[in-house]
């Protein structure tokens, strides 16, 4: 592969992530699921969430666990270090910031990476798996001591563990 295609590779995987950011921020499940192969399989456990096999299945554990519209959440993703592996197999680790409103009054400011891998099929590049790990997670609440706060994104955090589907037969 000349270096032209491999830098128009990369940008489409680029375009790939923006998109992933913003869908998942916009709520706009249909076009978020578009960018996961079927087989997509995610590694959240190391910050509180699970391991999800399958495209469906992770769409419907994020949009049970951040998709209801007072859930406001802010992604932002910057210097991607991307590899292509082949012509239609990619892996790339990404800096991540996140704001996640967990509930009324209480904020989760997050830092840390997402290592992933791509594959191209149908002239189209799609995330094939995705693990994200964490460096720091600040709590915000203006209601609450920092002490308290920790407390309850852990304990919210456990909600959201127990009320996701854990298979597609319990969406």
């Amino acid at each position: 592969m000349d270096d032209a295609t491999a830098l128009r590779e990369i940008e489409a995987i680029k375009q790939l992530k923006a998109k992933y950011c913003r869908y998942l921020d916009d709520k706009d499940w249909d076009q978020w699921r578009g960018l996961f192969d079927d087989d997509f399989a995610s590694d959240i456990v190391g910050v509180g969430g699970r391991h999800t096999s399958g495209a469906d299945a992770f769409v419907a554990y994020t949009r049970k666990s951040i998709g209801r519209p007072s859930q406001r959440t802010v992604h932002q993703v910057h210097a991607p270090e991307i590899t292509l592996t082949s012509a239609a197999t990619a892996k790339g680790v990404w800096a991540l910031n996140d704001i996640v409103r967990l509930a009324p009054g209480v904020t989760l400011h997050g830092y840390g990476h997402y290592h992933e891998t791509y594959e191209k099929r149908d002239g189209h590049w799609r995330i094939t798996t995705s693990r994200l790990t964490r460096l720091r997670e600040d709590i915000a609440s203006p209601l609450l001591p920092q002490r308290i706060a920790q407390r309850v994104r852990a304990i919210a955090a456990k909600f959201a563990r127990r009320t996701a589907p854990r298979t597609l037969t319990d969406v």
